[in-house]
C-alpha cells in the first residue's frame, strides 16, 4: 500500500534560526511533494524575517521568545507533535541542505515499523555531499564511537534529516534531551533505551546561503569537547527507559 493511503498523522518539522533566505523555498518544496502532512516551523528566536515568511507560506509556526538552541527548537517540535497527536515526525533543516525528495523515503521507512528512528545519511548512496577535512574527520570519529558502543554501523551521527515515531517522541520530550547538539550522545542513549535505529541514504547539498555551519569556527571545538563529555556521562548514567503511552499521560 502506498504510504499516502495510510491514516497516520505526519508532521514535517523545520527548526529555523535566521533563515529568511531559504525557509520559503523549503516549505514550498515540501508542499510540492503532495505529501499528506502538516508543516511546522519552530522559529528559534530569529531576528530576521523568518517568522513572517513562514507564516506567509501558510506553515504552522511556533515561535520561541529568543534563541534557545537547536536542541530546544527540536524538542519544542516534538512536544507539539505529541500534544497534537501526530504519529510520526520528519525533521528537516531550514537552510536547504536536505534534499526534500528524500522525505518520501524517510516516511516510508518509519511507517514500515522496522525502526523507531530513521537517519538520513549523506555518506550512503551517491555521497555527493562535500565538506572540509576537519569536519568530515570529526563526523567519522563520532560515527565510529557510536558504532562500537551500540554494536551497529552508523555513518552519519550528526544528520538532522530524520524520521521519528511516537515512541521516540515521548523519549525525546524528557529531560535527557540536550539543549544544544543532540547527535552521537542521543543515538547512544536511544539505543540504551531500546529504541531501534536505522540509516538510509539521502542527498544533502551545501547551504545555498553560504552561512556559517553550526559546527564551524570556535563552535567546532566546543562541539567536540561537549560531545565527548556527553558520551562519557551517557555511558556512566542510569539507563533511561521509554515511557509508555499511559505513563506519558
Amino acid at each position: 500500500m502506498d504510504y499516502r493511503e495510510k491514516k497516520n498523522r505526519i508532521l514535517v518539522m523545520i527548526p529555523a534560526f535566521n533563515e529568511e533566505k531559504n525557509i520559503a523555498d523549503v516549505i514550498s518544496d515540501i508542499k510540492n511533494l503532495l505529501l499528506l502532512a502538516d508543516i511546522l516551523v519552530v522559529d528559534d528566536g530569529s531576528t530576521d524575517a523568518t517568522l513572517r515568511i513562514a507564516r506567509d507560506a501558510e506553515a504552522l509556526v511556533v515561535s520561541l521568545p529568543f534563541n534557545l538552541g537547536y536542541g530546544v527548537a527540536l524538542q519544542t517540535g516534538y512536544k507539539y507533535a505529541i500534544k497534537h497527536n501526530y504519529d510520526f515526525v520528519i525533521q528537516i533543516d531550514a537552510d536547504g541542505q536536505h534534499d526534500v525528495k528524500f522525505v518520501h523515503h524517510l516516511v516510508s521507512e518509519i511507517q514500515n515499523g522496522d525502526a523507531d528512528i530513521i537517519i538520513g545519511s549523506r555518506f550512503l548512496g551517491s555521497k555527493l555531499y562535500k565538506m572540509d577535512l576537519i569536519r568530515k574527520t570529526g563526523i567519522k570519529l563520532f560515527a565510529k564511537i557510536v558504532s562500537v558502543i551500540i554494536g551497529q554501523e552508523i555513518t552519519d551521527p550528526t544528520s538532522g534529516f530524520q524520521a521519528l515515531n511516537r515512541k521516540t517522541l515521548r523519549f525525546y520530550c524528557r529531560d535527557v534531551f540536550p539543549s544544544d547538539f543532540p547527535d552521537a550522545d542521543m543515538l547512544i542513549l536511544s539505543h540504551f533505551a531500546g529504541l531501534r535505529i536505522k540509516e538510509i541514504p539521502v542527498v544533502m547539498h551545501r547551504s545555498p546561503s553560504g552561512k556559517r555551519q553550526m559546527h564551524s569556527g570556535f563552535a567546532a571545538f566546543y562541539y567536540v569537547f561537549k560531545m565527548f563529555f556527553s558520551i562519557l556521562v551517557t555511558l556512566l548514567r542510569e539507563k533511561p527507559k521509554v515511557l509508555s503511552q499511559d505513563e506519558w499521560k
